[in-house]
């Protein structure tokens, strides 16, 4: 009798522990949602919505993506041969010319700020969340100020400057 008990306790106890786990997933699932609900009200959600708007709108902006990935398509080819390819010099003279081209245009530009701003905003937050719970966590941010901040691990001396 007395193992049944022991055993119905157990039973018991890991039922609770599995709610509370449950309940505390849910729980940081709804932080989650509202933080994401935040992001896209922000003014640089709506900033990058509009200038993505307006690049798909633009038609000199179409065009020049467009021919930008015809000539990205070339110099892909070239590239797999290196300079020994016939084309080389010019493929890399066109792409570097209609990259100019398409970083130029004012609408594609005001994209680009866009989205580096609300990327910037979301490798700053991803940072916040994995320092919260350890300074020894990588993050991918796409910044290298960011990524670096603790690249060599704890014990490496590194700018954490945790020598555990």
């Amino acid at each position: 009798m007395e193992v049944s008990c022991l055993l119905m306790y157990i039973l018991i106890k890991l039922e609770v522990e599995d709610l509370i786990a449950t309940m505390e997933s849910v729980s940081l699932l709804d932080e989650t949602d509202e933080l994401a609900s935040m992001m896209i009200q922000s003014e640089l959600f709506r900033n990058y919505i509009a200038g993505k708007d307006a690049v798909n709108k633009d038609e000199t902006a179409q065009a020049l993506i467009r021919r930008f990935s015809r000539i990205k398509e070339k110099y892909n080819e070239v590239q797999r041969f290196g300079r020994y390819h016939p084309d080389y010099k010019s493929v890399i003279r066109q792409m570097m010319d209609v990259k100019r081209e398409v970083d130029l245009n004012p609408t594609i530009s005001a994209y680009k700020k866009a989205e580096k701003e609300l990327g910037d905003l979301l490798g700053q937050i991803s940072l916040k969340l994995a320092r919260a719970v350890s300074e020894s966590i990588k993050v991918p941010t796409g910044d290298p100020f960011f990524d670096r901040a603790c690249s060599t691990g704890c014990g490496g001396g590194g700018k954490c400057r945790c020598h555990k």
